[in-house]
């Protein structure tokens, strides 16, 4: 599987604090935006894969909430994990 335990401690390790801080909203983020390259990868190999391709639209969208709230409460990490995680906008 591509989303090991040890590639989620490291996101979180990276992103998060540490590794036990999961619900931290850069963490997350992170977590997202690998999700969603590693779907979009696959989906240039599989482009009739719908079911795939709803997830992805699904996360693309809850990643974009979760950028929102952190744009409100705080620019300043918002524009640092902008930039770090090669994200649009």
């Amino acid at each position: 599987m591509y989303l090991t335990k040890e590639v989620k401690k490291e996101i979180f390790k990276k992103h998060g604090g540490n590794e036990n801080n999961t619900g931290s909203t850069e963490g997350q983020v992170a977590l997202f935006t690998h999700r969603i390259n590693h779907l979009t990868g696959h989906l240039k190999k599989n482009h009739k894969d719908y079911n795939t391709e709803r997830s992805l639209v699904m996360l693309v969208g809850k990643r974009r909430s979760l950028l929102d709230y952190l744009k409100k409460k705080d620019i300043q990490k918002y524009r640092e994990l902008i930039v770090e995680l090669n994200i649009r906008k």
